[in-house]
C-alpha cells in the first residue's frame, strides 16, 4: 500500500508541476519575446484534465494531501511569513548622512575608487541604545564577500565627518591601547577628521612620498601642530592618541607613558578607552586578561577621579605568590571597586578581526579562525565582568579581503 501510494503521488505532483512550469515558462517567454505563442490552450486543459481524472480515480487514501502549512493557520510561525529582509532607513534628517557616499569630498577620492557607501548598507530600524548597538555590530557581518558591512537586528549611523568632530569634541582625551591592530582604529579616525583617503592616517607634512606610507599618525595634536588646514574639526576641540602596548608583560616605560596622559585631577569632560589585544600573545586569554588588568588598575591608581574609591588596591596580574585567602580576598575587592565606579568612563574591548587567506601557515592554529572565534566569545564574557563594553570584529570582518591575511 505505502509503495502504491508513493507512486500515485510522485505521478500527480510531477504532473501538477510539469502544468505550472508550462504556463509560468511561456508567460515569462510572452512578456520577453511578444512573438512567441502561447501553446494551446485546450493542450494544457487537457493535460489538466487528465491529471485531475487520474487524482479522482484514486481511493481517498491515495489521493495526495496539500501540507499542513499551506491548509492550516499558524499565526505564531514566523519563519512562513513572508516579509522583507531589510526595511530602507527612516526618511529623516539624521539618516542622510548614512545613503550618501560621504566620501564624495574627500582628497584622493578618486584614486582609491571607494565610497562610504561600499562600506555600509543603511536599513531600519536604528539601535536604541549603546547596548544593542555594540551587540548589533559584533554579530553583524556580510551577505557576499566584501559586500557593505551590515550590523545584526538593527542599524548604525554611519556620521559624517562634522558629526564625528562633534562626537570626539565631547571628551577631553580618547586613548586608545593596544597592539598593531589598534593602528586601524586611529588611522581610520584620522582619515575621517582630515578628509583624506590617500595620506590621512599617517605623517605625510615631513616625509617623502616613500616614507609616508609607513609612518601611522599617532595623535591629532600632531596635526593641530604641522598641518592645521588639513583637519575638518575645529581648532583644540579633540585629543585622540594612541599607545603601542603590544604584549604582556607590559614594560614599565609603557606603563609610564600612560601615566602621563592622565592628570590627577578631574578633568572638565571625561576621557574615553579603547582597547585592543590578543594576537602578540597568540590569543592567550589569561595573558590578555592580565594585561587588561594591569592597565586598568593603573588608570584607577593614577586618576583616581575615574572610581568611588581612593583606597583601591590593584588585583596583583603580574602573579606573585600570596596565600590563598589573602589572593581572593584583594581579587573580591577589585571586583568590588570595578562595580562602583562613578561618573562617565567608557571603555571599550576591541578583539582581533577574522583572519585572511594570506596569513601564514606557521599562525593558523595559534591565531586561525576558529582560534579567533573561541578567544572572542570568551573575552566577551570576562571584560563585561570588569565594566568594559566588548566590539566583536571576527563576523564582520571573515568576508572582507584582508591585504596580508592578519
Amino acid at each position: 500500500m505505502s509503495e502504491q501510494f508513493a507512486r500515485h503521488e510522485t505521478q500527480a505532483l510531477t504532473k501538477t508541476l510539469q502544468h505550472k512550469l508550462s504556463l509560468q515558462f511561456f508567460k515569462t517567454l510572452q512578456r520577453t519575446l511578444p512573438s512567441v505563442r502561447a501553446p494551446n490552450r485546450s493542450l494544457l486543459e487537457s493535460c489538466h484534465t487528465s491529471q485531475r481524472s487520474m487524482a479522482l480515480d484514486l481511493p481517498p487514501q491515495l489521493l495526495p494531501r496539500r501540507p499542513s502549512y499551506l491548509t492550516e493557520h499558524l499565526p505564531s510561525n514566523s519563519t512562513l511569513v513572508p516579509h522583507a529582509a531589510f526595511q530602507p532607513p527612516e526618511a529623516l534628517p539624521h539618516r542622510y548622512a548614512d545613503m550618501i557616499d560621504t566620501f564624495a569630498s574627500y582628497k584622493y577620492r578618486n584614486t582609491c575608487n571607494i565610497s562610504s557607501l561600499d562600506l555600509h548598507a543603511a536599513f531600519a530600524p536604528l539601535c536604541n541604545d549603546r547596548e544593542s548597538l555594540v551587540e548589533a555590530m559584533s554579530s553583524g557581518g556580510r551577505i557576499g564577500h566584501d559586500a557593505p558591512y551590515m550590523p545584526r537586528g538593527c542599524d548604525m549611523r554611519w556620521f559624517s565627518t562634522e558629526e564625528i568632530c562633534e562626537i570626539l569634541s565631547r571628551f577631553e582625551k580618547v586613548i586608545i591601547l593596544g597592539d598593531s591592530m589598534m593602528r586601524h582604529v586611529i588611522g581610520s579616525i584620522n582619515v575621517l577628521i582630515r578628509k583624506d583617503l590617500g595620506y590621512g592616517a599617517v605623517t605625510d607634512w615631513n616625509f617623502s612620498p616613500e616614507e609616508r606610507h609607513d609612518t601611522i599618525l599617532k595623535r591629532t595634536a600632531d596635526v593641530v601642530k604641522n598641518d592645521p588646514e588639513s583637519l575638518a574639526c575645529p581648532a583644540d576641540t579633540i585629543d585622540v592618541i594612541i599607545e603601542m602596548m603590544i604584549r604582556f608583560p607590559i614594560p614599565s616605560d609603557e606603563l609610564d607613558r600612560l601615566r602621563a596622559l592622565l592628570p590627577t585631577k578631574k578633568p572638565d569632560r571625561p576621557y574615553a578607552f579603547i582597547f585592543g589585544h590578543g594576537l602578540w600573545n597568540d590569543l592567550d586569554l589569561q595573558a590578555t586578561l592580565d594585561w587588561l588588568d594591569t592597565l586598568l588598575d593603573v588608570l584607577k591608581q593614577h586618576a583616581p577621579w575615574l572610581t568611588s574609591s581612593t583606597n583601591y588596591q590593584p588585583s596583583n596580574p603580574h602573579g606573585k605568590k600570596k596565600s590563598g585567602q589573602a589572593t581572593r580576598g584583594a581579587l573580591a575587592a577589585a571586583k568590588r571597586e570595578r562595580k562602583h565606579e562613578e561618573g562617565f568612563w567608557p571603555r571599550l574591548f576591541l578583539t582581533p578581526n577574522a583572519a585572511g587567506k594570506e596569513k601564514p601557515d606557521e599562525w593558523i592554529v595559534s591565531q586561525g579562525n576558529k582560534a579567533l572565534m573561541v578567544f572572542e566569545e570568551a573575552v566577551g564574557v570576562e571584560v563585561k565582568r570588569r565594566g568594559v563594553e566588548h566590539l566583536g570584529t571576527w563576523n564582520m570582518s571573515i568576508q572582507s579581503n584582508k591585504f596580508d591575511g592578519v
